[in-house]
């Protein structure tokens, strides 16, 4: 999957994308047919146990980024900007972003908006970087948009939004994540560019969607997404299955002879000690 093919799908078929942290995860995901995998910045919360997606960086988002890219064959991977690599200093972006593509192998990256956004997001594309936008809910500036909340809720609010959108396709981005905005807002959008929109709690109208793996697998336990549905409640068979193991080890149940392995009988004769 490359960069035209995904922006080809617009109008012909839903697009699909999930997030994936490490090797094994990314392979499973890859191998079910996934068009998008993106190492998201939630690597913070799902993964490191951070309270907020500011506190992580380059260091850890290239971590997991090289070792998603080994477990990769088809899938787009995307690579999350953490706020750190293009807010706080947006003069070290076009690096950081180059850092994605040339060390962890990544086909492109994903930045939320913020005030200068289209400036930042700019300068990345005109160095030959693709770029996937981010409007709604951007959770690394959440507290100067009124916290985790729908955004796009008052004709105002929304006409912003669609200006963000129609100002993210001029520029070049391939595609825009809507996070957790009304679905005829979303509509609205999607109907208006002709890029792809992916949505996360944007309704049914995106031209694709995008869930937290570690979310619609039941794996996060701290709080759930009302747009997010488990697909699976992985969290108490885990937990069922350490205590079991747990319980075998106490009770010498485990290793069984089946799981061990064995000297012959001549051999352990020859041993001092024996």
């Amino acid at each position: 999957m490359n960069i035209d093919e995904i922006k080809n799908l617009k109008s012909k078929r839903k697009i699909t994308m999930l997030t994936a942290y490490d090797y094994s995860t990314a392979s499973l995901v890859d191998k079910a047919g996934i068009d998008i995998i993106l190492v998201g910045d939630s690597l913070a919360n799902v993964v490191l146990g951070l309270e907020s997606t500011t506190a992580v960086g380059m260091p850890e988002m290239l971590h997991h980024a090289k070792a998603v890219n080994r477990g990769v064959k088809n899938a787009l991977l995307i690579g999350d900007m953490p706020y750190s690599s293009y807010q706080l200093n947006s003069s070290e972006c076009v690096a950081n972003a180059q850092r994605f593509i040339a060390e962890a192998g990544c086909q492109g990256v994903k930045l939320e908006w913020f005030d200068r956004c289209l400036q930042v997001t700019e300068q990345i594309i005109q160095a030959g970087i693709p770029v996937m936008g981010h409007i709604g809910l951007t959770p690394q500036t959440a507290d100067k948009i009124g916290g985790f909340k729908c955004q796009g809720k008052d004709a105002e609010t929304a006409n912003r939004l669609i200006n963000q959108a129609v100002g993210l396709e001029k520029i070049g981005c391939f595609a825009i994540v809507l996070e957790c905005l009304p679905d005829k807002i979303a509509q609205l959008i999607t109907k208006k560019i002709k890029i792809p929109t992916i949505g996360i709690g944007a309704g049914i109208h995106c031209d694709g969607q995008v869930l937290v793996i570690n979310d619609m697998l039941g794996l996060f336990e701290r709080y759930t997404p009302k747009f997010v549905k488990k697909y699976a409640n992985l969290s108490p068979l885990i937990l069922a299955a350490v205590e079991n193991f747990k319980n075998e080890v106490i009770q010498e149940k485990f290793p069984a002879p089946e799981h061990s392995f064995a000297i012959k009988e001549e051999e352990l004769k020859k041993i001092d000690g024996h």
